[in-house]
């Protein structure tokens, strides 16, 4: 009988340890001033990453996918998390109850294409696409599809004339920053992929789409095995030593990410 005891008794304290394990650790960061000396996940090589070294005493987790960073935040092993405002809220939607975003934005940036600093013909080429794609509403139409109440309802539609005859457009990407560039159907679709298929269509190009580690884009473009990056890269004065940018396209808002 003792023994029975004992092994109930073992049984329910590992079943309350269980219940004490499975409730979320509360938030500790409600303000930028609550950054200073806390754990903080980023993605690796992204504007976060940069930024949060910047934090006092914080200590950085590096993820090769932002998605990685957010199990990290609800597992408990950071206290916070520095991304992108629109994958923040997808992040938010899919974890429904779990996550927050702070009202206070981390920092306000501009999204561009990186081109190699030898390549300034296409660089040049790229700003006349982007100039006739902000003025005819291309670009809005494709940033509506996918943030907005006219998600979904307007595609940019490939342009059937377009043949490729003045080559193919390498784009090197890192599909996994919804609503930018992500898989749907085995294919890497977003604000990223419809803008640079349009860009390609005005330049009479085929686009190609290469997939890899974030912060491994700047040196495919650098060394040519990309001809340009595009994955919500913000301009910064570091990038800026390696790789150009064309003009603007959108711009977005680090925000910070914290358990509910």
């Amino acid at each position: 009988m003792k023994k029975l005891a004992a092994l109930v008794l073992s049984v329910v304290m590992m079943a309350m340890l269980a219940g004490c394990g499975s409730k979320s650790l509360p938030n500790t960061v409600f303000t930028l001033d609550d950054l200073e000396g806390k754990t903080i996940g980023v993605q690796l090589g992204t504007t976060g990453d940069i930024y949060a070294t910047d934090v006092k005493d914080a200590t950085i987790e590096r993820y090769s996918k932002g998605v990685d960073a957010i199990q990290s935040l609800i597992s408990g092993k950071v206290d916070c998390v520095i991304i992108d405002a629109q994958p923040a809220k997808a992040f938010v939607e899919k974890n429904s109850g779990k996550l927050d975003i702070l009202s206070e934005p981390f920092a306000l940036e501009e999204y561009a294409i990186c081109v190699s600093k030898d390549n300034k013909a296409l660089t040049d080429d790229i700003n006349k696409a982007l100039a006739e794609l902000k003025a005819n509403g291309t670009m809005d139409k494709i940033i509506a599809n996918y943030i907005g109440d006219k998600k979904g309802t307007c595609p940019y539609e490939k342009d059937a004339n377009n043949t490729g005859a003045n080559g193919t457009l390498i784009m090197a990407t890192n599909a996994f920053f919804e609503p930018y560039e992500y898989y749907e159907d085995g294919k890497v679709v977003g604000i990223d992929a419809e803008m640079a298929q349009a860009v390609a269509d005005v330049l009479g190009k085929s686009l190609m789409i290469e997939d890899m580690e974030f912060d491994s884009i700047i040196a495919a473009v650098q060394t040519g095995k990309a001809d340009i990056g595009v994955a919500g890269m913000t301009v910064t004065e570091e990038r800026l030593q390696n790789i150009d940018f064309t003009d603007s396209y959108t711009t977005s808002t680090q925000v910070i990410v914290v358990r509910k």
